[in-house]
């Protein structure tokens, strides 16, 4: 998964709860939504709405929470999530997670439009936790792993454009599907044993704009998309915009609305490689 996104100045604490005013935004190729930085976190939690997707093109979508991965030296991305996408005609809708640099796997956790989903990751040490519960349906999966380096420096809120790399490496980014809007709630991160919301004062928050040039690349990074690479590099095909919303009051909820663009002479397309999850 890829964004761009900046820092902040390392704090933890435990006391306050004050808000503070989003005053960092960024463009990215793939990612839509907001980013915290500027902590070591150990855990991300939210909640949003499996969106149906239509065509008339094809297109990918996916939703999720994570931690790591939003910076250009970024090597590593713990992430959970869903995935709405319409190929060929057929729309499909599936559970997954990923640990960057690995590729994605799916989750036993069968998923509908209109699931209202409640997602986690967790880190201590080299273990990762990732949850996801399908509120709708009453079923939930939870699965502990081990990961050599976990990266804790950002917590992440992401509506998504999946891209074909395998293990979070080069790819070309997919197109959009048409998803609507999603909305995000009931989001949280935890740091030095504090637990708030986006906009607590003990990190630094950041809006991500999805809005991708007709020709974008996937960096060095899990979390890079920087300016147009050499010619040998893969490319996209078609561009797409997605802008979150602002914060409600409270700092622990958005939306997200998303909408696929045409290159211009593609009239949309069908990639020739497509992903198994997004990656």
């Amino acid at each position: 998964m890829v964004g761009v996104v900046g820092g902040g100045s390392s704090s933890t604490g435990a006391a306050s709860t004050a808000q503070t005013v989003v005053a960092n935004q960024s463009t990215s190729a793939n990612w839509a939504g907001y980013v915290n930085s500027g902590a070591q976190f150990s855990s991300v939690s939210g909640s949003w709405v499996v969106p149906a997707v239509t065509g008339p093109t094809s297109g990918y979508s996916a939703f999720w929470v994570g931690l790591g991965g939003a910076s250009s030296t970024s090597q590593a991305l713990e992430q959970v999530g869903t995935e709405s996408d319409y190929v060929d005609g057929e729309a499909s809708y599936v559970a997954w997670y990923e640990l960057v640099p690995a590729a994605s796997q799916p989750l036993a956790l069968t998923i509908h439009p209109g699931d209202q989903v409640s997602a986690q990751v967790t880190v201590h040490g080299t273990t990762v936790t990732v949850s996801l519960a399908d509120k709708t349906t009453g079923k939930a999966v939870t699965k502990t792993l081990q990961m050599p380096s976990p990266d804790t420096s950002s917590a992440e809120w992401i509506a998504e454009t999946p891209s074909t790399a395998a293990s979070g490496l080069q790819g070309e980014i997919l197109p959009l599907a048409d998803f609507g809007t999603v909305d995000f709630t009931k989001a949280s991160a935890t740091a030095g044993g504090h637990t708030g919301s986006i906009t607590d004062s003990h990190w630094t928050a950041e809006q991500v704009d999805l809005g991708s040039p007709r020709e974008v690349f996937r960096g060095p990074g899990p979390g890079y998309a920087g300016p147009p690479p050499p010619d040998s590099l893969p490319r996209d095909q078609a561009s797409a915009v997605a802008t979150p919303s602002p914060l409600t009051s409270n700092g622990s909820a958005f939306s997200v609305s998303g909408q696929a663009v045409s290159a211009a002479g593609q009239g949309g397309m069908t990639p020739a490689v497509l992903p198994t999850a997004p990656g």
